[in-house]
């Protein structure tokens, strides 16, 4: 408990005030937070859903491969297509919040003549399925990067809150009960002061009348 004096009164008001301006500025940052989240999910959950299609349709291109060229023939393709992939990553900032960010260095997407195999002596189902799967590949990138800004700026939002939450019900009530019982002992004392000063002021009326009737009166006769 702060003792009751006009400093710590005015101390106290000054930290409402600052207090209050922090809330402020986290609940405009919040809000801007919140508005790039909601960017955001549009495109995300659109990638997620074209991940979906565009993997149904690669399977079934796949089936269709493996039917006309055999299993064993599309499984000998495994290590001459199979190549390291450089994917880096990046640091971000939004909103002074910083983020890892996934870039791919190279391309993700090959023409067939790149694939590490004879592209003429196979069928277009083959290669439909795998420039599908190498375009999910891509998809499922862009995704993990989305994904990753989507959790930092959402973990951010939560802490955001939780600040605001304990300023507002915790600290600024806190600084207001001092303001009010600080105000309130102030207020007192000073209706005590006013009060023993009239008392005062009247004792002294009291004295200058009594010493005036004294004055005036008649000296006793001998």
């Amino acid at each position: 408990m702060i003792p009751p004096t006009r400093t710590n009164l005015l101390l106290s008001r000054e930290k409402i005030r600052s207090v209050s301006g922090s809330v402020a500025i986290l609940k405009a940052r919040r809000l801007a937070l919140i508005r790039e989240f909601l960017a955001m999910s549009a495109p995300f959950l659109r990638s997620r859903d074209e991940v979906k299609g565009a993997y149904g349709r690669a399977l079934a291109r796949l089936h269709l491969a493996l039917g006309h060229e055999g299993e064993e023939f599309v499984a000998s393709l495994e290590y001459p297509t199979a190549r390291p992939l450089e994917v880096e990553v990046v640091e971000r900032s939004v909103m002074g919040l910083s983020y890892r960010e996934i870039m791919v260095a190279g391309e993700t997407v090959r023409p067939p003549d790149r694939r590490g195999y004879d592209h003429l002596s196979t069928n277009p189902h083959l290669e439909e399925g795998i420039a599908g799967f190498e375009a999910i590949l891509a998809e499922m990138l862009q995704v993990a990067m989305f994904e990753s800004r989507m959790k930092r700026i959402g973990e951010e939002i939560l802490r955001g809150s939780r600040r605001i939450r304990v300023l507002e019900e915790r600290h600024l009530p806190s600084l207001r009960s001092d303001v009010r019982r600080i105000a309130e002992y102030i207020g007192e004392r000073d209706r005590e002061s006013y009060c023993r000063l009239k008392q005062f002021k009247q004792l002294m009326v009291e004295r200058r009348r009594q010493g005036t009737g004294s004055e005036g009166a008649a000296p006793p006769s001998e």
